[in-house]
């Protein structure tokens, strides 16, 4: 059984978290975790540097999302959240809004909603078998995606099905390419 951690060590943890640090790196934060780095806690930390993007949200991302809940807890106004947060007031007000008001509002049910609703229950146009097979004729002789997409609006000018744009392929063939990237790293472990 895996120990418990109080309300605090939760917060940091999660505050840490939301800046980028891994699981390893907010170990020796608070004794959150055994920490592998001996006595010298400082070297763990990672250079400083702009936080990574974290989600997929224009308004409060997961950290956000953590302070939204502390302050709502606290009984703090909108306009005090959104000054701790560096956001509009109008911002905290619209997540908590859509979230479940002040009484229901809770973090992790924000995340989940945002998961929901950034995911794209459409199938991939490269999906199309006669898509594909154009698309993939032209790469094989070397054409640009930009040209594969601007060729297909003259070849086919009254069949949407048949237009992609080249971010679309780009983003066909990153997804190819990453995910046997990650089947080989499976079958060399």
């Amino acid at each position: 059984m895996r120990p418990h951690l109080t309300v605090e060590q939760r917060q940091l943890a999660l505050r840490l978290k939301a800046r980028g640090l891994s699981l390893r790196e907010i170990g020796p934060h608070g004794g959150l975790f055994a920490s592998r780095c001996g006595a010298d806690r400082a070297s763990c930390l990672p250079a400083a540097g702009p936080p990574p993007w974290v989600g997929a949200r224009a308004g409060a991302a997961d950290a956000g999302d953590q302070e939204i809940t502390i302050g709502l807890r606290t009984g703090q106004s909108f306009t005090q959240i959104a000054a701790r947060l560096g956001k509009a007031v109008s911002t905290v007000s619209r997540e908590v809004a859509g979230n479940g008001g002040r009484e229901q509002y809770r973090a992790w049910r924000a995340d989940q909603r945002a998961r929901e609703q950034a995911r794209r229950p459409k199938t991939p146009k490269l999906a199309c078998p006669q898509l594909a097979a154009q698309v993939a004729a032209w790469l094989e002789g070397w054409w640009s995606l930009v040209q594969i997409s601007r060729r297909l609006q003259i070849e086919y000018p009254g069949d949407p099905m048949m237009r992609v744009s080249h971010e679309t392929i780009h983003q066909a063939l990153w997804r190819c390419c990453v995910g046997r990237s990650q089947q080989a790293g499976r079958l060399i472990r």
